[in-house]
């Protein structure tokens, strides 16, 4: 081994930095040769062509050089004039002739002699096989009259005084002075600017022209009035600035032959060189120009990248990124491939917008581009997709290509990705924070079918908002809706909170009702200091510790508010006789729950063995008095977590024997074995034991296995949630799994049918007649409208057109823009709408982000956008949780110990809790639950409409008889158009034709006239509402499906719903509110976290209990 490494060569000492630092001259004995590799030709010419040419720096340090040699000639040339006395007399030879001192020749002589050398070997080295090119050149024609005169005077001596028009150095400076910046570009790396290159050329042309006018007058003038270079200069600045007091004038005829020909030059090469900069400032106008680095180094920017950049993106994104104060003094850089649009150039002309937007056009692909928004520099990067583009994956892929370029350039940038398509997030999970459209979009249409107005929830939680919003309207349901759209998340670590720093070591139940009740604040969610998972409601066995983070939603954040003390104590005997425990409630609310007698107390050492229960006892004697709420323990006991055990599937326990066998049969809790995407969470769910071959799954055709044609013959027992997509994509999975979860029981699991086109017959094949919900999915197809509003016209159109056939529907629908929210369920004379829709101007105009909420629609969870989750992605700037809160409660991601979003709903028998206050504490003292906000639906006191109106021919004509009765017949006419204004919806003809079959006799005799009659008079009778109920009949009966489902309910429109979110504790409870609530986790409760069913004491005990909490 020792032989082998001997008889290796040491490495030369270019490779070896011991024998740099050693001298080892060793290597000198080696037998390799150094062989130099050149690029170009080793003459002596190349050599001369790189120092001078090619060469950045050196080139640059000899253009820097001639540059100074130009002005030291014209600034010699300004010393020989003024060292020049005043000639006398007018001759001719004062033009040709000077004085020249000999010291002031020596400098002029070596300046030329120097200058000429250089063209001469410039020339030499561009020579190209041209001759003539190189000397017609005009810098090399200049360059030969300022310096051979000066060379020949050397030899001849009595030419030192002749006349040199040195001044003409000036052009050669301007020339060089160009070539210079050039070359300055390209040593620093810099990209060339065109704007400033061109500006200085204008600047630089316009100094030429003044100085070789004043040099010119003032030699010429030699034989005229004698003027001094200061007068030349008025002169020419008053004459070019078309001013002309004349009090200076040139007097020889070649000093105004001279000044002609300049005002011929500057008309000729100024307007070019204008024309070139407005062009260029034009082009500059368009791209953007570049963001400084100065002001990239001292102040705070973002970079917003798009592929086309609308009026609606953003203002939606500069409203909630700036509407955090601490963001008020970052610059937003937006770089963009397409040129500015109208729209958006008017708005960030705006000064509010015009001092912190910068537009830039470029790609996010080009290292230039992003050099030029200084991406290495930026805060954050936020990345949208187009989703207005047909080919979503397509938009998906220049998106990841945008993503991969930016961590590229600036690999410590944040980068805040949107993307489209759930397939395609796997390709940027570096980036810090994700939003996928699909995954959201799907998750809220879910639970908009579970959960009553989900995605009006999410979206005024994701939403920037004063509160402020309907406060001047009269009506006090926009009031209250208006001021708890206000609500947003915020967090706050517990031991600097004011809020919560008094529960620490207490259950995390005991905090959120404590911290409602007395501050008004909702807790939903902790995190631990040393775990990045959030947990929302983990539940009474939590205990608060005080580094803990807190979310909690409220009008605004802690460090906002202000805090007053009250130093209020209740007399003792009143507090000892009204009430026990720690908790307190409002004056009023203790004497509304008073009643007859007076307040129940609270005997907490007798609880059943079952647990706490909301519903009230069975009356069996008049002495025993209604039970109070039990006050939430401070740490939860043993006993109180076994009676809080919802793993186990109370739905089975209200059924038979044989049913609980056969549904056990049928269903099991797992894990799906197949995921659609990468990136999908695993969700544990309700899964089938054996899977179903793909020929069951079409639900309108029969196969070997079953022979179902529709929906009906499938004798489905819970009713139907549809579908209408264009396709069934894999975000469709996002939309099953909320619906299939593991806590929600199986009695109340719909089956799912999906509807990829919706014909008439299609439909009621699907069973829409007796469907829970209908999901109505925006289509991609749609997005290729020339026009951009226009993408949601089918849609719109359709869904209209279901909303008129199906009256009882409930239709829930996405659309592309917002603002085509006030289609939905469009009706032309309703004057409600029409009030609505000034609200929303009204709303707008006074700077809202939520203009758009008082749509009843909307406000009712009917209809959503998807863009309205943007800003989901731009709060994450300022709160990094948001994503993250946002997917656990619409399900997407599943924490061990992370509660659920879920609701119940308020019936009669629950109004004995009456106050928001106290139903908060009875949820978190029996089930753990937390309420975070009510879904209320009251009655809609409208004006007559159109679409309300709906009076049958008989009670008109029932009305007319009474009122002929008393009336002339003269007076027939004026009556009949009176009825008719009353009634709007019957038709005029039909009402006349009507009357005057029935004051004539029948024409025809017998049955048969008599028959066709009354046909004329029930076709005339009809309404529009009872021509479409007997569409859809006749449809059904022709594809031979029963008529048994399809009722004629009256519509959504008598009544009104919205949401409160953490509304204040004294707000009354009214009958079918639909609560929001976080319920932990069930698996949290069993030991090794086990998700197998088990029999809690709960169900041990015998007694009936729900999955839905009771009041």
């Amino acid at each position: 081994m020792v032989d082998l490494e001997s008889e290796v060569p040491p490495l030369p000492p270019r490779y070896r930095f011991r024998d740099l630092l050693l001298g080892d001259q060793g290597w000198q004995n080696d037998d390799r040769v150094q062989v130099e590799f050149y690029m170009n030709e080793n003459t002596f010419k190349e050599r001369l062509k790189l120092f001078f040419i090619k060469n950045q720096r050196s080139s640059l340090r000899i253009r820097l050089f001639n540059f100074s040699l130009k002005l030291l000639s014209c600034l010699l040339y300004i010393i020989r004039v003024l060292l020049e006395s005043p000639s006398q007399g007018n001759e001719w030879s004062h033009i040709f002739w000077v004085n020249r001192s000999l010291p002031l020749w020596g400098l002029q002589v070596s300046v030329a002699l120097i200058s000429l050398f250089e063209t001469i070997l410039l020339g030499y080295l561009s020579y190209k096989g041209n001759i003539w090119e190189q000397i017609l050149r005009i810098p090399f024609i200049l360059e030969i009259i300022n310096a051979v005169p000066f060379i020949i005077s050397i030899f001849w001596p009595s030419l030192r005084n002749l006349f040199v028009p040195v001044f003409l150095n000036c052009w050669l400076a301007k020339h060089a002075l160009e070539n210079m910046i050039n070359d300055l570009h390209r040593a620093i790396q810099r990209t060339q600017s065109a704007m400033f290159n061109q500006v200085l050329i204008l600047i630089s042309t316009l100094l030429c022209l003044i100085f070789t006018c004043i040099c010119g007058i003032q030699h010429l003038e030699r034989i005229g009035k004698k003027l001094n270079l200061f007068d030349s200069l008025y002169f020419c600045i008053v004459t070019f600035s078309t001013v002309g007091f004349g009090d200076v004038t040139p007097e020889t005829w070649s000093s105004k032959l001279f000044v002609v020909a300049m005002i011929c030059v500057a008309l000729v090469v100024l307007p070019i060189q204008f024309e070139q900069l407005a062009y260029l400032w034009m082009e500059r106008q368009k791209s953007g120009g570049n963001y400084s680095r100065h002001r990239a180094q001292t102040e705070k920017h973002v970079v917003l990248c798009v592929s086309s950049l609308k009026i609606d993106l953003l203002m939606d994104f500069l409203n909630e990124f700036y509407a955090h104060p601490r963001l008020q003094d970052y610059y937003v850089v937006i770089l963009c491939p397409t040129e500015m649009d109208v729209q958006v150039r008017r708005v960030l002309q705006i000064p509010m917008w015009s001092q912190r937007v910068i537009y830039l056009q470029g790609s996010a692909l080009k290292d230039q581009d992003l050099l030029r928004a200084k991406m290495d520099d930026a805060e954050a990067c936020f990345i949208l997709s187009s989703r207005c583009e047909v080919d979503r994956t397509s938009s998906d892929h220049q998106t990841i290509l945008r993503a991969w370029a930016v961590k590229d350039f600036a690999p410590n940038c944040p980068l805040y990705v949107q993307i489209l398509k759930p397939e395609n997030k796997f390709h940027i999970k570096f980036a810090d924070h994700v939003v996928c459209e699909e995954e959201f979009k799907y998750a809220m249409l879910a639970l908009n079918c579970i959960c009553p107005a989900t995605s009006t929830l999410i979206t005024l939680l994701v939403h920037t908002s004063r509160g402020q919003e309907g406060q001047q309207s009269p009506e006090q349901w926009q009031k209250t809706y208006g001021r708890c759209s206000g609500n947003e998340v915020y967090h706050i670590v517990l031991e600097e909170s004011t809020f919560f720093a008094e529960y620490e070591g207490k259950s995390f139940t005991y905090a959120s009702f404590h911290a409602h009740k007395k501050f008004g604040v909702c807790l939903i969610g902790v995190r631990r200091e040393d775990n990045k998972n959030i947990l929302l409601n983990p539940g009474p066995r939590y205990i608060m510790n005080s580094t803990d983070t807190c979310f909690y939603i409220n009008i605004t954040k802690e460090e906002n508010s202000a805090f007053k003390n009250q130093d209020q104590q209740r007399k003792s005997n009143v507090s000892g006789s009204f009430y026990h425990g720690p908790s307190r409630l409002p004056v009023h609310s203790i004497i509304a729950s008073m009643g007859t007698v007076a307040i129940d107390l609270q005997d907490t050492s007798c609880r059943s063995a079952s647990g706490p229960t909301l519903t009230l006892p069975t009356e069996g004697s008049k002495e025993m008095r209604r039970p109070s709420i039990a006050p939430v323990l401070e740490v939860a006991d043993a006993s109180s977590i076994q009676t809080c055990d919802l793993l186990s599937d109370q739905s089975e326990d209200e059924t038979t024997p044989d049913e609980e066998i056969s549904s056990n049969l049928e269903y099991a809790k797992g894990y799906p074995p197949y995921s659609p995407y990468i990136g999908s969470s695993p969700t544990f769910c309700h899964l089938l034991h054996e899977k179903v071959p793909f020929c069951c799954l079409r639900l309108d055709k029969s196969c070997q296995h079953n022979y179902y044609e529709d929906a009906k013959a499938y004798g489905f027992k819970n009713k139907l949630i549809i579908v209408a997509a264009e396709t069934a994509g894999n975000g469709l999975y996002n939309f099953i799994v909320p619906l299939r979860a593991y806590y929600r029981p199986k009695k109340e699991l719909n089956p799912i049918v999906l509807l990829l086109d919706n014909p008439l017959d299609d439909l009621l094949k699907c069973g829409v007649t007796f469907a829970a919900n209908m999901v109505v999915v925006d289509k991609e197809s749609t997005m290729s409208a020339e026009e951009d509003y226009m993408a949601d016209a089918k849609t719109i159109v359709n869904v209209q057109t279901l909303f008129r056939l199906f009256s009882s529907l409930s239709i829930i629908t996405e659309l592309t823009h917002p603002a085509n929210m006030r289609f939905m369920q469009f009706r032309a004379k309703d004057c409600y709408s029409l009030a609505l829709s000034k609200l929303e101007k009204k709303e707008r105009e006074r700077g809202s982000n939520l203009a758009f909420m008082f749509r009843l629609p909307f406000a009712a969870g009917r209809v959503f956008s998807i863009s309205m989750l943007d800003t989901l992605l731009y709060q994450s700037f300022v709160k990094d949780y948001m994503i993250s809160i946002t997917r656990l409660l619409l399900g997407l991601d599943t924490t061990p110990g992370s509660g659920f979003l879920c609701s119940m709903k308020i019936t009669e028998d629950d109004l004995w809790i009456r106050t928001y206050a106290r139903l908060y504490q009875k949820l978190c003292s029996s089930t753990g639950d937390v309420p975070i906000g009510i879904y209320r639906t009251e009655s809609q006191k409208l004006t007559t409409s159109e679409s309300q109106i709906s009076i049958s021919v008989e009670e008109w004509e029932d009305t007319k008889d009474s009122k002929e009765q008393g009336h002339h017949r003269s007076n027939h006419r004026n009556s009949t158009s009176s009825d008719q204004s009353d009634h709007p919806l019957l038709r005029r003809k039909s009402m006349q034709w009507a009357r005057r079959l029935s004051r004539k006799g029948p024409k025809h005799s017998g049955k048969t006239a008599e028959k066709i009659t009354q046909q004329r008079l029930n076709l005339y009778r009809r309404s529009e509402r009872q021509e479409l109920a007997e569409l859809v009949k006749n449809r059904m009966k022709h594809l031979g499906l029963s008529t048994v489902g399809y009722d004629e309910m009256n519509d959504h429109q008598s009544t009104l719903s919205y949401i409160l979110i953490n509304p204040s504790p004294d707000t009354r409870i009214e009958v079918n509110d639909v609560v929001y609530l976080i319920r932990p986790d069930p698996l949290a409760y069993l030991p090794n976290s086990e998700p197998s069913r088990r029999n809690s004491i709960c169900n041990a005990s015998g007694q009936d209990s729900r999955e839905e909490t009771q009041l």
